[in-house]
């Protein structure tokens, strides 16, 4: 899957009309033989196929080449990058797993309830409102009009060190990961919710029930036990959406990580870059989707039973 990623990938580079050495070429001060010589020392003289088996066995190394703009290494730009984009990544998923967990059985539970119609219309909110537009609310709101948010960035650049340096930035991460949360847990809680109801519906709910069981007790050992197979598939195939939403928050709150570098590869036509930046992205797609299976196969009954 790899393979084919990558071939997909780096055609759908090549294929683009324009190119890094366009400006080059309309620059007069520049001459077609400098601009030659470049095309050569990136190898991009040679012929297509030849480019990318160069390049396939260059990353089996994790060499991803060298940047058309800064001139350093691309592996040493994601690496710098890549802990704060999984950071704010893997902080959202974790909240919007437990809210959705929590909104979704709440409002099977309270189907009739008005808390139950409250939480839809927000899971809707949610779901329907796009990152960019709910972003710029809060920055006006928050960092514009109230200032007790900083507007963007990931440090305040003060010098600050100890719990002062952690908290600044906390205070910098609240409103990029509350947006990737709350763009996150509409769709899923009400996913939850429609699982909720069809096993509420069952009969072992229905015995559990006449027994006299609380809806504690149905909730522990009758609907987690029963949501966690398919949460753990939403978990594996969330990945991409969340990698590639950290493109448009960091964008828009200006933190230089790995989406912010791709979002400047691309406008710059830095094929190193955006070629590095994509197969990361996929190799850490398939593996939580590996992670995912296997989790899968651990929580299936038989497999316990087997051993």
């Amino acid at each position: 899957m790899l393979f084919i990623l990558s071939i997909i990938s780096f055609l759908s580079i090549h294929l683009e009309p324009n190119s890094f050495f366009a400006s080059g070429e309309l620059n007069p001060n520049i001459s077609q033989e400098a601009l030659k010589n470049l095309q050569k020392i990136y190898g991009l003289d040679r012929p297509l196929i030849i480019q990318y088996f160069s390049w396939a066995k260059a990353i089996l190394s994790l060499n991803f080449g060298i940047s058309f703009v800064s001139g350093e290494m691309v592996r040493t730009e994601i690496l710098e990058k890549l802990p704060t984009t999984l950071l704010i990544n893997i902080s959202s998923m974790i909240l919007i797993f437990a809210f959705s967990l929590y909104f979704g059985i709440k409002s099977a539970l309270k189907k009739d309830k008005l808390q139950a119609k409250i939480i839809n219309q927000i899971s809707l909110l949610s779901f329907s409102m796009p990152i960019f537009y709910l972003s710029l609310i809060l920055l006006m709101i928050f960092s514009v009009k109230l200032k007790i948010l900083p507007l963007s960035g990931l440090h305040s650049g003060l010098g600050l060190s100890g719990f002062a340096y952690y908290f600044d930035t906390f205070k910098h991460l609240i409103l990029p990961v509350f947006v990737l949360t709350f763009s996150g847990i509409g769709s899923l809680s009400l996913y939850i919710r429609s699982l909720c109801l069809d096993i509420l519906k069952s009969d072992y709910v229905f015995f559990a029930r006449a027994r006299g069981l609380g809806t504690k007790t149905i909730i522990r050992h009758f609907i987690l036990p029963n949501l966690y197979p398919p949460l753990v598939t939403m978990l594996g195939l969330s990945l991409p959406a969340l990698i590639g939403g950290s493109v448009v928050i960091e964008s828009i709150f200006s933190i230089n990580a790995m989406g912010f570098l791709f979002y400047q590869s691309v406008l710059s036509h830095d094929y190193p870059v955006i070629m590095g930046i994509l197969m990361v992205g996929a190799f850490l797609s398939l593996l939580g989707n590996i992670l995912a299976d296997i989790t899968l196969l651990y929580l299936n009954p038989t497999h316990k039973e087997n051993k």
